[in-house]
Order: structure tokens, then sequence, then C-alpha cells
């Protein structure tokens, strides 16, 4: 998977006081809001992996997806699906419909993510400190840490990394056609693309986080929650790719 290429648009509205001049228990309550919207969509996506993964639907599917025709059709949907989202989730005229962006954009993860996690579930990687773990909660470990470091130089540096937007806008459209190259001409894209793209997600970690802290007006927490929800489930994607690649199975 490759981000989707609107998700380096600046989110937040170019009129209207944005969060950095608003007062402190207005900023508090955006911060609050949102990392309680994020936290939330983890949550649900994790809940629908669950019931998909537990159902056994994905045994009789997995045949059908399987063929690069299949993904490349699952791929254009779901960068259909992201744009709408993200549409929706901007929306200044109804609160109901930036939630409706946001649960779709949750959903449209789920299915995406669902046929790599089928394959990951059975498999462990060697953690050296930790000893063998499943590759998937040793990638949802990873991913939280990495998640909290960025955060973190984000907050305590106190910089606008909003410059990031024209490379990661770039980074994404050139991610995306190699994708489409990969399934339509059938060569493996290999670890160091995924390393590449852990990368991109964390600069767009960064950039979100930052325009977090600057830009977004005091409203617009489900549009801030779900682009910080799409770069973590970015680097989670290619962080369990890159360990897959590195594990073996029991």
């Amino acid at each position: 998977m490759a981000a989707s290429p609107w998700q380096a648009d600046n989110p937040y509205a170019s009129f209207g006081t944005s969060v950095a001049d608003s007062p402190a228990d207005a900023r508090a309550a955006f911060i609050r809001r949102t990392y309680m919207h994020l936290t939330a969509a983890v949550y649900a996506l994790a809940a629908i992996e669950w019931l998909i993964l537990s159902s056994g639907v994905m045994d009789n599917l997995m045949p059908a997806l399987m063929g690069n025709g299949t993904m490349l059709v699952l791929l254009l949907g779901f960068l259909g699906v992201s744009w709408l989202a993200n549409r929706w989730a901007n929306s200044q005229a109804s609160v109901g419909m930036q939630y409706l962006g946001l649960s779709l954009y949750v959903v449209a993860q789920a299915v995406i993510l669902a046929p790599m996690l089928y394959f990951a579930q059975d498999m462990t990687i060697n953690t050296g400190v930790a000893g063998t773990l499943g590759v998937v909660p040793a990638a949802g470990i990873a991913t939280l840490v990495l998640f909290a470091a960025l955060t973190g130089v984000a907050w305590f540096s106190g910089a606008d990394f909003s410059f990031l937007g024209g490379v990661l806008s770039i980074a994404t459209i050139a991610a995306i056609l190699l994708v489409f190259a990969s399934l339509i001409f059938g060569f493996n894209l290999g670890v160091f693309f995924s390393i590449a793209m852990i990368a991109v997600a964390a600069g767009y970690i960064l950039y979100d986080t930052s325009n977090v802290m600057h830009h977004y007006q005091p409203s617009q927490h489900v549009a801030a929650s779900l682009a910080l929800f799409a770069s973590v489930a970015l680097l989670f994607w290619y962080v369990l790719r890159l360990f897959m690649a590195l594990s073996s199975r029991d």
C-alpha cells in the first residue's frame, strides 16, 4: 500500500483562527479531542481486523485476492475511498459528515490491510532482546514506539514541519506509481522499498503533528485525527511488510 496522493495536501482551511492563535484552553481541548479520536480509530481498526480474521472469511476470499489484477482494483478502490473520506472529514458543513469520513477511512484501511494480516498472523520474528514474537504484535509495538518518538520530536522541538508537504507529495506519487508498476508487471518491490516508505511515513507523522500544533482550526479535530491515523496506518503497513520479509514461519 502507498499513501493516498492527497494525504500531503494541507488539510486545514486557509481561513479562520488556527489552533496556534487560539486561547490555551481551546488548544488543549483540540489536542485532547484529536488524540482521543486517533486512539478510537486505532482501536476500531484492530476490532474490525479481529472480526475479519476470526470469522474465517479470508480463507474463502484469499484465492480471489491472490491475482495482481484483483489487488490493482483493490488499491484503486482504496485510493478513491481515501480521497472521498478525506474530503468528508475536512468538510466545514457538518460534523456528522466529518465523522462519516473518518469512519469510512478506518473501514477502507481494514479492508486493504486484511490480506497482509492474514499472511502475517502465523509468522514470527526474532527481536533479539525480547526473543521471538509474532510479526503482527512486533510490528504494532515498533509502530507505537516510532510514532511516540516522532510525536515527541515534533512537540518538543516546536518546529513547523509543514515545509515537508511538497516533498511528501512527490514521494507519495512516485510510490504509488511503483506499486502500480509492480502489480502490472509482477516484480517485487523488496525490502529497500519498505524502508523508504517507513521514512515517508515518518515524514508524514512529523508533518501531521506539526499541523495539529500550528495550522488546524479548533473545530477540525476529526480531520486532524484522520490525517494522523492515515500516517500511523501507513507506518504500520510498511513496518509489518519489512518484518514479514525478515520473519520465519513456525
